[in-house]
Parts: C-alpha cells; sequence; structure tokens
C-alpha cells in the first residue's frame, strides 16, 4: 500500500515538471544579469558581455542532450568567433573539478566563459526546469531566443537573425 502511494505520488511530481509548460523568458525582454564565479575563481557578470551576442548555454555535466549542444557549439565555433559572440556556459549542480574534468578534452574556437552557479542563482532567475537551456541574447542584452538544444545550423541562423 505504501509503495504504490509512492509510486502515484513519483507519478505526479513527475508529470508536473514534464507536462507542465515551462517558462521561457519572452523574447525581447532584458536577460536576467547574473554574478558567478568562473573556474579560475574569478566573479563574472552576465552584463559583463553586453555589446557583443552572447550565446547563454545552461547544462550540467551528467546531461546527455548537454554534451550534443556542446558538440553543435563547437561545430559552429569558427562562424562564433568570426561573428563575436560570447558563448558563455553556465553549469549548475557541478562541483568546479566536474566541470573541469568534462571539459578537459574541449577546444572551443569562440570565446568562452564556463560559470558554476553552486548557488542556483541562475536556475532561479531563468526559472530553469529543463537542460540545456540555450539562449541567444543580443549585443543590447534582449532576448532573441530561449529554447532547447540547437543545431550548428540553427545556431548559425540566429546569430545571423541578429544582423537583420
Amino acid at each position: 500500500m505504501i509503495t504504490k502511494k509512492l509510486s502515484i505520488f513519483g507519478l505526479a511530481i513527475f508529470s508536473l515538471f514534464i507536462l507542465s509548460p515551462a517558462q521561457a523568458l519572452e523574447t525581447g525582454t532584458t536577460a536576467p544579469d547574473f554574478e558567478l564565479t568562473d573556474l579560475q575563481g574569478e566573479k563574472v557578470r552576465l552584463s559583463d558581455f553586453k555589446g557583443n551576442p552572447i550565446i547563454l548555454k545552461l547544462a550540467t555535466t551528467w546531461c546527455g542532450t548537454c554534451k550534443q549542444q556542446t558538440e553543435e557549439l563547437e561545430d559552429a565555433g569558427e562562424y562564433l568567433a568570426k561573428n563575436n559572440v560570447r558563448v558563455v556556459e553556465v553549469f549548475v549542480q557541478d562541483s568546479q573539478e566536474m566541470v573541469k574534468e568534462h571539459l578537459a578534452d574541449i577546444n572551443f574556437v569562440m570565446p568562452h566563459t564556463v560559470l558554476l552557479d553552486d548557488g542556483n542563482k541562475v536556475l532561479k532567475a531563468y526559472n530553469v526546469f529543463w537542460i540545456p537551456r540555450v539562449l541567444v541574447i543580443d549585443e543590447n542584452f534582449k532576448i532573441r531566443r530561449d529554447g532547447s538544444l540547437l543545431t550548428s545550423h540553427q545556431l548559425r541562423r540566429e546569430i545571423s537573425r541578429l544582423k537583420e
């Protein structure tokens, strides 16, 4: 009886997260700013990159789709670098050691900043319910796209739209 109740409770919680719409941030709104620590222990604000297009990726080291998004970013790396795009990758629920190990064999061509959300600031500010979460922020710090996985082709298209 208790096991059945726990199963029903677990299913209800799972359904709540899967079936309820995640609250993406509205296109055209100002990106919530935050300050986090990078892998070298330095404080970095998202607004430090204002004036350049930003791809904000919210991820974890254990997420398979997050790894796929990293591959798509690598594939679009030269295009992103050529267009002065800053990639800011925020790892949630991961330690500095886990992130360093996770990124050890990756060589990003474009400017890439890795931050740790150890206090869940970004999770709260961006209302994160799924990962990876990929946002495209224009040079005026306005959100132009908020969603999940982007292929390298889609990344290029999103950046080219910023120029229109």
